[in-house]
């Protein structure tokens, strides 16, 4: 059984380096992997000793230390545990010499190049971070990485965060404590994190920061273990027994103390070792009954046991995860194309790609459909029939022609004669009128010719991922598309001009419609305005204004209103017929001339071996992107390789 057991161990406790490569993988490539990988997050306000736990559980003294803060980016340590083998058969670059090594070292990721002086990596660490926040007390989300190789220690990787501040002391922002906050939420957020909530015994434990930070992202405490520090130096009488056994607050995944090396004992250099036997006999003499289940040795084995059931956990959800991404960036990767070979080859099919696609959103039935907005077709169709219609529709066909107006047309068009008698009084109004439609009418021809020329945004995803991977293809597409509808535009016009002109060339006075209308005006009571004036004598000074005619009785009324309604009547005629032939003429003379000739035109135009490395030439974002895919996609199949060789190992 036991046996069984420590083979057991053995195979999860492997688990954690190949998790540790897995993180290599992520950190080789620029943009980081969307996966979360496990890994124990120490979080931990400014003196609550978290240096001193990370220390005592490296089992060396190499961390930084001083006033404010100053742990500014985030440090990735991976333990290592290695044997007299590793060692002994290992030879590893030492400062720039070949030779053996005896002891435990460290790897920077950023350099190539091992430590076994532990004060030379406080110092890297120090210049790596200043170089990157600057000598100020900012903080940066970039991680350090290093690898902590050594016989001492288990295989853990823990991430040590900037210690959670209220105030801003000396040259810290003003924004200090929400940069800071905001960093350590983005670590203990990952659900594959465990967090390691440190707090000082000599502080309230009911209000830790580290803790109240922890139950926001993990409210039912599932992967939250609670540490708490200084037990030597509570108040006299006091002791932290409540705490610890949880009868205060529980804590899920339990509460450990530990007794960190006071300053005096860093500045006497008292050896960490030394200091975990003290502590040893500190929790035995002060915390018999609990002195097992606490200090250094049993955090470090109890992170150890989480972190391994953690990764048991999360690996499978990991390896869907995994494999999700591989295929969505292969996509993302084939949709950016292969280089070009044939480049003859290239640019028709992105002409002919193009010419489809714009033709299909004129006429609809793409297999991508938008919710969100209308395009390519269902706008012409707006103006057609929204736009242009509601603007025929409020011209009102009498419009500055009230009695008065037409009796005085009808004077000026008899001179001489008896007004009302004048047969082409009507005709004349008519015409007048119908040149009122023709505004709208051009309107809505310029409509449709600047819809056509932003048609280019709605072809599909495929066309503009071509034209957003040859820029200068695109641009010559979108000239010579231009340059088609601008030739169309006049034409268009011309036979939209015509269209009114035709209303009015020749007035049908036999309409049935017409007719109708004038037949109701005789059939119609026709009421004289309250007062009429008498016709004068002679003319009156100045000029003669409408408002100087009188109707002189009841017929001239009754022929003023026929008028009028014979001039709504036919004026609505032609308003219907308008708004039936001028989208016809539109579509006929622009968008179907435009349909039928694009792809003619590009391939005239465009089609010149001369040009074809200049149209070619791909964008410096296509060729960023592409790099960027290509690396992800290959981090992410190493990624997998590692995962599925898991049970292998096993």
């Amino acid at each position: 059984m036991e046996l069984a057991f420590y083979v057991y161990s053995v195979a999860m406790e492997s688990l954690i380096p190949i998790v540790n490569q897995l993180q290599d993988v992520c950190n080789a490539v620029t943009i980081p992997l969307p996966i979360d990988l496990p890994q124990i997050v120490v979080v931990g306000t400014q003196s609550s000793g978290k240096s001193s736990v990370i220390e005592s559980i490296v089992k060396r003294e190499f961390l930084p230390r001083g006033s404010g803060i100053v742990t500014r980016r985030p440090l990735v340590i991976r333990l290592f545990k290695i044997n007299d083998e590793d060692i002994k058969y290992s030879n590893h670059n030492i400062n720039g010499s070949n030779q053996s090594r005896s002891g435990d070292w460290v790897k920077f990721k950023h350099l190539d190049k091992e430590f076994d002086d532990f004060d030379e990596v406080r110092q890297e660490i120090e210049r790596e971070t200043e170089r990157v926040c600057g000598a100020n007390k900012g903080i940066c989300a970039e991680p350090i990485t290093l690898g902590v190789y050594s016989k001492n220690v288990v295989n853990l990787t823990l991430v040590d965060l900037p210690g959670l501040t209220k105030n801003p002391v000396g040259d810290q922002p003003e924004d200090i404590e929400i940069q800071i906050r905001e960093l350590v939420i983005k670590y203990i957020r990952n659900p594959n994190s465990i967090i390691l909530a440190v707090t000082a015994a000599n502080t309230d434990f009911a209000t830790s920061e580290a803790i109240k930070l922890a139950r926001e992202v993990d409210p039912e405490g599932k992967r939250t273990l609670a540490v708490l520090t200084k037990l030597d130096i509570m108040d006299p009488g006091t002791d932290a027994l409540d705490v610890l056994t949880g009868k205060l607050i529980m804590i899920r995944l339990g509460i450990i103390g530990v007794v960190n090396r006071t300053q005096q004992d860093i500045l006497n250099k008292k050896p960490i070792q030394k200091a975990i036997e003290d502590e040893t006999s500190f929790l035995q003499r002060r915390y018999p009954s609990i002195a097992d289940r606490n200090g250094q040795p049993y955090l470090s084995k109890r992170l150890s046991q989480l972190l391994m059931r953690h990764i048991r956990d999360c690996l499978p959800d990991l390896k869907i995860r995994i494999n999700s991404l591989t295929s969505q960036y292969q996509a993302q990767l084939n949709s950016y194309g292969d280089p070009v070979t044939d480049k003859a080859k290239t640019i028709i099919d992105v002409i002919t790609k193009f010419s489809l696609s714009y033709c299909d959103t004129i006429k609809g039935g793409k297999r991508q459909i938008k919710t969100t907005e209308l395009c390519g077709g269902a706008r012409i169709q707006y103006i057609f029939h929204d736009s242009f219609g509601r603007a025929l529709s409020a011209i009102n066909p009498l419009e500055s022609l009230d009695n008065k107006a037409i009796l005085t047309a009808a004077r000026n068009a008899a001179g001489v004669r008896t007004a009302i008698c004048v047969p082409d009084v009507f005709e004349l109004l008519v015409t007048s009128q119908i040149k009122r439609l023709e505004d709208p009418s051009l309107r809505c021809v310029e409509l449709v010719h600047e819809e056509m020329g932003r048609f280019v945004r709605h072809c599909g995803d495929e066309v503009q991922l071509e034209l957003l991977r040859f820029p200068r293809l695109r641009e010559k597409i979108e000239e010579i598309l231009t340059k088609l509808l601008d030739e169309r535009l006049p034409v268009t016009r011309e036979a939209v001009e015509n269209l009114v002109g035709y209303g009015s060339a020749f007035i049908d006075t036999e309409h049935p419609r017409l007719r109708e209308s004038h037949y109701s005006a005789y059939h119609e009571p026709t009421r004289l305005p309250a007062e009429t004036k008498a016709i004068q004598n002679g003319l009156p000074n100045g000029n003669v204004g409408a408002d100087d005619i009188n109707l002189r009785h009841e017929r001239e009324l009754r022929e003023c209103d026929s008028i009028a309604r014979k001039i709504n009547a036919y004026f609505n005629i032609v308003r219907e017929e308008i708004k039936v032939f001028v989208p016809r003429a539109i579509m006929h003379c622009m968008v179907n001339h435009i349909k039928s000739n694009l792809q003619s035109a590009l391939i005239k135009e465009i089609y010149h071996r001369e040009v074809f490395d200049e149209l070619l030439s791909e964008s410096d974002d296509i060729t960023r992107r592409r790099k960027e895919t290509a690396d992800m996609l290959a981090a992410l199949k190493k990624a997998g390789e590692i995962i599925n060789a898991i049970h292998y190992q096993k």
